[in-house]
């Protein structure tokens, strides 16, 4: 079975950039899609970005479109969350999970641990 370890994650100004990667153990990582997820305080976990198999499809909340881009490298076991022009509202714990599925709802079998990120204004 796959496990998840989610780096990047940090404080940054307002309009700066995080990259997050989610790094996976096994060799089944390219038989599963991968999606990011957030949760901030007080707050239900929230669909961010998500990215087939192949990474030939990609789907994003409207909250990040244009500025957020998932993409994956199966060589390498890994996913990665570019966020670009980051705002206060972004702040939160950031997930990636793993499930044979690509669904934009947190029905994904494999959890990391979680990143913090914090966008100061």
């Amino acid at each position: 079975q796959v496990q998840l370890v989610e780096s990047g994650g940090g404080l940054v100004q307002a309009g700066g950039s995080l990259r997050l990667s989610c790094a996976a153990s096994g060799r089944t990582f390219r038989g599963y899609a991968i999606g990011w997820f957030r949760q901030a305080p007080g707050n239900e976990r929230e669909f961010v970005a998500a990215i087939s198999r192949s990474g030939g499809t990609t789907y994003y909340a409207d909250s990040v479109k244009g500025r957020f881009t998932i993409s994956r490298d199966n060589a390498k076991n890994t996913v990665y969350l570019q966020m670009n022009s980051l705002k206060p509202e972004d702040t939160a714990v950031y997930y990636c999970a793993a499930g044979a599925i690509l669904v934009t709802t947190p029905r994904y079998d494999i959890w990391g641990q979680g990143t913090q990120v914090t966008v100061s204004s």
